[in-house]
């Protein structure tokens, strides 16, 4: 069975590491102790339970073997019946932890996000819902005592945004905010409609991993940096000073601009910020195109047709349709109230996952 081979195989390295550590050769190196010490420590919890695993089947054999026997005591043979069904429910149980223990973990979910969400279909309607969806994510991450830093904004002149991101900073950004991903469509009345028709809107949320430096390295030749004057509201040295930022990636083409400070080397170093972490995005989708994982497209074309979510403000009504979760509340999610719909997509995303090292499989 696959899942035991790889347990087999975890179990042994985990114990192959415990002597290696006790080597004194390995204790005196500097390269080689470290590196042993992190790999016994990321294999320890699977090996352990394992282990535990395995003495709970070899209590159940000699249980089974004193079931067997017909000279055992009436007595003791109702013990035994009663300690059998207890190891087999716990035989269960930890067989399920295990399915867990090796799930892939994302190697990111640690890590700060950066939040970019953009109108799509819809005009000045999109561009309003990206501000209230901006809003709902600061909420969520007031609720969880996150900090929000403005990157750049593209306002509109009645209270929307065509654009804006953000970095989010605090523990579990990235592992919870990453199912917010795609577009995300509204159905309501707009202010400017004067016959009361329901228009449906289409924004996009973008969630990328903030990439350090050491993660993604970039050669300044492969930078064009451009300054200019910055625009819209910010005080009197807007459109006086050239503070406003553009980095053009050329290998890639890709450009991100950054004007919402006064100072230049503020907005250099924000737009750098957005443009290792879409580098590292492309890598990991390259990495896992070579793998041949499926991976599906974080935002689309941003059409009213592709949506993960659609918020209803006449049915007063929020339906994630990766899930099928459908919730009569749209004042409280607006509010940052997300934690039951992303905990029932990660439950499914842990679900789909366990699929792939079922026994057997």
């Amino acid at each position: 069975m696959v899942m035991f081979e790889r347990l087999d195989a975890i179990l042994a390295r985990y114990e192959e590491l415990c002597r290696l550590l006790s080597d004194p050769k390995v204790l005196a190196s500097p390269g080689e102790y470290p590196r042993y010490s992190k790999e016994q420590a990321d294999l320890s919890e699977a090996a352990e339970r394992y282990r535990t695993f395995l003495g709970v089947v070899r209590q159940i054999a000699e249980t089974e073997e004193i079931l067997r026997d017909p000279r055992t005591d009436p007595e003791l043979r109702d013990l035994a019946e009663g300690e059998f069904r207890a190891l087999q429910a716990r035989r269960e149980v930890l067989q399920e932890e295990l399915r867990q223990l090796l799930l892939p973990k994302d190697p990111h979910d640690a890590k700060n996000t950066l939040l970019e969400i953009r109108a799509g279909a819809g005009g000045e309607e999109a561009a309003l819902f990206v501000a209230e969806l901006f809003r709902m994510y600061c909420r969520y991450a007031e609720r969880h005592g996150w900090r929000v830093e403005m990157i750049s904004s593209n306002p509109t002149g009645i209270g929307g945004l065509k654009e804006v991101i953000a970095l989010l900073e605090g523990r579990g950004a990235y592992s919870r905010l990453k199912y917010e991903k795609g577009v995300h469509r509204v159905q309501r009345v707009p202010v400017t409609e004067a016959g009361g028709r329901i228009h449906t809107s289409a924004v996009t949320v973008a969630i990328l991993p903030e990439a350090e430096e050491v993660e993604v390295q970039i050669d300044p030749k492969e930078l064009r940096i451009d300054t200019f004057c910055s625009s819209g509201p910010g005080g009197q040295s807007v459109n006086t000073t050239y503070s406003a930022v553009r980095v053009t990636h050329l290998p890639t083409g890709l450009v991100v601009s950054c004007q919402d400070e006064k100072s230049q080397i503020k907005n250099k170093a924000k737009a750098m910020k957005v443009l290792r972490a879409r580098l590292l995005e492309i890598r990991q989708a390259a990495l896992q195109a070579e793998r041949s994982l499926e991976r599906r497209t974080q935002v689309g074309t941003g059409d009213r047709s592709e949506r993960i979510r659609t918020y209803n403000f006449p049915q007063n009504r929020v339906t994630d349709h990766r899930i099928g979760m459908t919730l009569h509340r749209l004042e409280g999610i607006l509010d940052g109230d997300l934690d039951s719909i992303i905990d029932a997509l990660a439950v499914s995303q842990t679900e789909e996952q366990l699929k792939a090292v079922k026994v057997g499989t």
